[in-house]
C-alpha cells in the first residue's frame, strides 16, 4: 500500500519547523561563542541558563507557531490525508477519543488493584516501597552531591570536575523514558487522549527543577539545599494568602513557624555557610527559590493533566520524559557539551559508573512513586519521603563532613517534627471532615 503523499500544507509545516530551528540554531552559536568563558573556568550559572533557554526555544518556538498554523487553518479537518498528518494529530490534537474502551481499560485496572491482601502481604508491599523509595533517592541524593562537588581521578593520575547541570538531566531522563516505554509495551494502558505537546510544559519545568538541584551544589551544601525544598510551604502559604486570601487551619501556621524556627537555628549553626561569601549564598539562594517555584508549577501541570485526560502514571512518566530528552538533548548538541561530557565520561571511568547508577536511581525511583502512591495514598508516600530526607541529611553530612554546631542540629530536629506534625494533622483532619460527611448522609 503505498504512502499517501505530502500535501501543500505539509510543505509549509516542515519550513516552519526548519527556518525556526536553523535561525535558533544560529543564535545559539553566536551566543555561545560570545558568553565562552576562559579557558579552564565554568561559565557562570546566569548565562549557562540562558545558553539552555535558547536550546530549549529551538524546540518551543517553531513548535508554537507550527500548532497556530494548524489551527488556524484547520489543517486536521480539511483536504485528504497526508503522510504528515497522523503526526500533527498526536501532538497537536491527540488520538480520537474511544470512551467506552478507555473506561474499560480504567475498571480493568481499578479491579486489579483492589484484590482482596492479608494484613502480611499489605506489610510486606509497604516494605518494599519503603526500602525502594529510601534506597533509589537517598543514592541518588547522595551522587547528585558527589559528581558537582568532588573531583574525579583519571588511571594517569589527573583530576577533574565535572560541571555540566544539564547532562545529568538528561542522562537521568533517557533511561526513565526507555523505562516508562518499556512498561506500557508490557502493561495494557488506558487509551492515550491528550495532544503530546501538552506535556512539553511540565516538561520543561522538571527540567527546570533538576537543573536548579544539580547546579545550588554548587553554591550551597546538600544538607542546606533539602532543608529549604523542605521549606517551600512558606512561600505557598504566603502566595495562598496574599493571592487569594486563602485560608489555612492553626496548624498549618503552626508548622510554618515551627520551620523558620528550625531554617534559622540550622543556618546559624551550619559552618558550611559561614564559608561561603555572600555572592555565592545569594546565587544558592535565587537557584533555589527557581528550583521550588518549577517543582511547584510540575507538580500542579501534571494534576491538571491527569484531571482532564485520565492518562497513567507511567504514560505520563513517558510523556514528560519524552520532551526532556528532546529538549535538553538539542541543547546540549547546540553548546558542544555532549562531546565534551561524553570525553569526560571516557577519561574517568568512575563518573560513568556514577551516571548509569544515577540513572538507575532515577528511573527507578519514579515508578517506585507511582506505585506507592496507587497502592497506599498520598499520605504513606509523603511520610516515606520525608523520613527519605532526614536519611539523606544524616548520610550527608557523615559521608561528606559537613560540619553542623548543636544548634543547627536543633534546626533540622525542629523542622523534620514540624513535617510530621503536618503530615499527622493533615490526616486526623482529613478523617474528622469524612467522618461528618459520612455522618450527615445517614
Amino acid at each position: 500500500m503505498a504512502l499517501p503523499p505530502l500535501k501543500y500544507a505539509d510543505w509549509i509545516i516542515i519550513s516552519i519547523l526548519s527556518a525556526g530551528s536553523i535561525f535558533l540554531y544560529i543564535a545559539s552559536t553566536f551566543a555561545q561563542s560570545l558568553l565562552a568563558p576562559p579557558p579552564g573556568e565554568s561559565m557562570f550559572w546566569l548565562l549557562s541558563l540562558l545558553l539552555n533557554m535558547i536550546g530549549y526555544a529551538t524546540i518551543f518556538v517553531p513548535g508554537y507557531y507550527v500548532i497556530k498554523y494548524v489551527h488556524r487553518t484547520n489543517y486536521l479537518d480539511t483536504g485528504p490525508a497526508s503522510l504528515l498528518q497522523p503526526l500533527v494529530r498526536l501532538f497537536v490534537k491527540g488520538a480520537e477519543t474511544d470512551i467506552i474502551e478507555a473506561e474499560a481499560n480504567l475498571l480493568k485496572g481499578e479491579a486489579e488493584t483492589t484484590l482482596a491482601k492479608t494484613v502480611y502481604q499489605e506489610g510486606l508491599t509497604l516494605l518494599f516501597c519503603t526500602v525502594g523509595l529510601l534506597g533509589s533517592y537517598s543514592t541518588w541524593g547522595y551522587l547528585q552531591e558527589k559528581i558537582m562537588t568532588t573531583n574525579y581521578m583519571d588511571s594517569l593520575g589527573n583530576k577533574g570536575r565535572f560541571n555540566d547541570s544539564q547532562f545529568l538531566v538528561f542522562v537521568n531522563r533517557i533511561l526513565a523514558f526507555a523505562i516508562a516505554l518499556l512498561v506500557i509495551m508490557l502493561r495494557r494502558q488506558p487509551r492515550h487522549k491528550a495532544p503530546l505537546y501538552k506535556y512539553s510544559y511540565c516538561s520543561f519545568s522538571n527540567i527546570m527543577s533538576s537543573w536548579c538541584q544539580y547546579e545550588a551544589l554548587k553554591y550551597v551544601s546538600f544538607p542546606t539545599q533539602v532543608l529549604a525544598k523542605a521549606s517551600k510551604i512558606i512561600p505557598v502559604m504566603l502566595m495562598g494568602k496574599v493571592v487569594s486570601n486563602k485560608k489555612y487551619e492553626y496548624f498549618e501556621y503552626v508548622v510554618a513557624l515551627l520551620i523558620s524556627v528550625g531554617m534559622v537555628a540550622f543556618l546559624i549553626g551550619n559552618d558550611d555557610g559561614k564559608k561561603a561569601s555572600n555572592a555565592t549564598t545569594l546565587s544558592g539562594f535565587f537557584i533555589l527559590v527557581g528550583y521550588m517555584a518549577f517543582d511547584a508549577f510540575t507538580s500542579n501541570w501534571q494534576g491538571e493533566l491527569f484531571t482532564e485526560y485520565k492518562m497513567s502514571s507511567i504514560q505520563m512518566m513517558a510523556g514528560v520524559n519524552l520532551f526532556s530528552c528532546l529538549l535538553t538533548s538539542v541543547s546540549l548538541m547546540q553548546q558542544g557539551v555532549f562531546y565534551t561530557s561524553l570525553a569526560f565520561m571516557s577519561q574517568y571511568s568512575t563518573f560513568l559508573l556514577d551516571c548509569i547508577i544515577l540513572s538507575i536511581c532515577s528511573a527507578c525511583g519514579q515508578l517506585f512513586i507511582y506505585y506507592t502512591i496507587s497502592t497506599f495514598g498520598a499520605v504513606a508516600f509523603v511520610i516515606i519521603m520525608t523520613v527519605r530526607q532526614v536519611f539523606a541529611v544524616i548520610l550527608s553530612c557523615f559521608v561528606f563532613q559537613h560540619a553542623l554546631a548543636p544548634i543547627a542540629i536543633i534546626g533540622i530536629f525542629i523542622i523534620f517534627s514540624a513535617l510530621f506534625l503536618k503530615i499527622y494533622c493533615g490526616y486526623r483532619l482529613k478523617m474528622k471532615k469524612k467522618t461528618a460527611s459520612a455522618g450527615g448522609k445517614i
